[in-house]
Formats: structure tokens, C-alpha cells, sequence
């Protein structure tokens, strides 16, 4: 069986927020989660905050029509943030948006590691026949309700994106163009640090070769093996900004390039993690 191509991504940035809902019973919630810790919500900054729900995102990225329109058999819902209000079971909330036949579950306390495993469990499912077409949704907002330096001093957006995986060229893909063309997933992996997960060893082959680009997430800040071409991802985002950046570019990045090697270092662990992306290889 092929493995799993980008067929659709969206991406979702600082959307309008709303007004604080079920505060009370979100005031109670996180009263009784923080007092054995001897903590207290603080009020001030939940109400400072947007108030973006895990489930405003998802409905947003469902409404971009290469998202929407897939029918996927597994599907993922990845964060590292909490969410505000924790009432909605957000990945079958998602679900049932896109036919309602997938098996899901979400990936959270992994920091911006999420995606990086739902990648892997993603292919493993499809390598067993188990899933033809995947979503995997990437989640990010920043109400909390007691101060956390990595949202305030970054300062960080609400934000989200979400891949379409499946056998086959991808959308947009030119008519005629053969499946070994699409934007296959490769591989994913974690190393101590960036020069160590992007080294030859770790990715099967040298980042200076003619057609990779490396995409370097914001949190990474040493040296790193030299690439043929880089692009750098701008601050403002924790978990989302490689997959961000990927739904936004993912197309041009195929015709341009033959390789896509994705990698950032999450900031609380000092762990890098790395995904390739490869034009008719598997």
C-alpha cells in the first residue's frame, strides 16, 4: 500500500473572539483542578482573554472546503494547550463535521510533540489498511486561567491547521500527475537537539542535497546541519507554527522542492522533533 500524501490543509489565525461562556461552571472546573496544587484561577486573565474554544477552531477549519469535504477513517485532534472551556469532546465534535465514520481521539501533554506522534499513529494506520484518509488537526488558544510565561512573553495567537492524508497526488495536484508526485509523509522523529535530529544518520540522507528545503520552526535557536534552502517560521505560535506553515505552502513547496524536512524544539523540554515530507518516495 502507498503511504499517506497531503491531499488538503487549511490554516486558521487569530479568528474573533467571544464572550466568555459558562463562566461559573468554568470558574468551578478550574477551582477544583488548581486547589490541590495551591493554586486559584485568576479571574483577571480569564477574562483578558479571547475565549477561542477547541471548538471554534475545528468548526473553522472544517469550513475550508478541502477540509470539509474529506471523509476520513481516523482522525486526531493534537494540542499542547489546554482548552478554555474543557465541556466539548472536541475530536468527535470534529467527527461528526466530516461524516462521522472516522475513529478519533486526541493527543495532548506531549507539548508541540502532538502532531509529530499523530503523524506516526496516522501512518501506522494506513500501512495496516486500517485508514484510507486521515485528518489531523493541530490546536492552539490561549485563555488559561493562571498565567504561563510561554503565551505571555512570546506573546502567542490563537491559532489552528489541519492535514488531509490520504493515498493519491493531493488536491491541486496537476491533471494526469502520477500519485508518486504527491507530498508523501516519510518518517517523524525526536532527538536531544535539532543538529542531532536533522543529522544524516537520524534522516537517511544529507540536508544539503539539491531539492530539500528545511523548515525551521521559532523555537529553534542553534546551529544546524546546512540545507540546501531554509525557511524560518515566524514567532506566535507553540504547537501550530511547522503546521501552519504547511498549510499554507504545502503546494508550492511539492513543485519546488523534492524533499520537506519540518523542525522545532519544544521550548519546555529542549527536545527537537522533525517530520519528512518527500515527492515520490515512501
Amino acid at each position: 500500500m502507498s503511504g499517506l500524501a497531503v491531499r488538503a490543509a487549511a490554516a486558521v489565525r487569530s479568528p474573533e473572539g467571544r464572550a466568555p461562556e459558562d463562566r461559573p461552571a468554568a470558574l468551578d472546573y478550574f477551582r477544583d483542578l488548581l486547589t490541590p496544587f495551591g493554586e486559584k484561577p485568576d479571574e483577571e486573565l480569564l477574562n483578558r482573554g479571547a475565549h477561542v474554544q477547541h471548538r471554534d477552531l475545528v468548526d473553522l477549519l472544517v469550513a475550508d472546503e478541502g477540509v470539509g469535504r474529506s471523509r476520513p477513517e481516523l482522525l486526531v485532534v493534537t494540542h499542547a494547550l489546554p482548552d478554555v472551556v474543557p465541556f466539548t469532546a472536541v475530536a468527535p465534535h470534529m467527527t461528526d463535521r466530516l461524516g462521522g465514520r472516522a475513529a478519533n481521539f486526541a493527543i495532548a501533554q506531549q507539548g508541540l510533540a502532538a502532531p509529530f506522534t499523530a503523524l506516526r499513529i496516522a501512518s501506522a494506520y494506513h500501512r495496516a489498511g486500517r485508514a484510507a484518509e486521515v485528518v489531523i488537526a493541530v490546536l492552539e488558544q490561549t485563555t488559561l486561567p493562571t498565567p504561563f510565561p510561554l503565551v505571555q512573553d512570546t506573546p502567542l495567537i490563537d491559532s489552528a491547521a489541519a492535514l488531509v492524508l490520504g493515498a493519491g497526488g493531493g488536491e491541486g495536484a496537476a491533471a494526469g500527475t502520477d500519485a508518486e508526485d504527491g507530498l508523501r509523509f516519510v518518517r517523524a522523529h525526536s532527538a536531544a537537539s535539532a543538529a542531532e535530529a536533522l543529522g544524516a544518520d537520524a534522516l537517511g540522507r544529507d540536508l544539503g542535497e539539491d531539492g530539500t528545503l528545511l523548515v525551521l520552526g521559532p523555537w529553534v535557536t542553534e546551529d544546524v546541519p546546512e540545507s540546501s534552502a531554509v525557511h524560518r517560521v515566524a514567532p506566535g505560535s507553540y504547537c501550530t507554527s511547522l503546521w501552519l506553515e504547511l498549510a499554507d505552502h504545502w503546494q508550492e513547496w511539492r513543485e519546488s522542492h523534492r524533499r520537506i524536512v519540518l523542525c522545532d524544539t519544544d521550548p519546555r523540554s529542549g527536545r527537537s522533533h522533525v517530520a519528512l515530507f518527500a515527492r515520490g518516495e515512501g
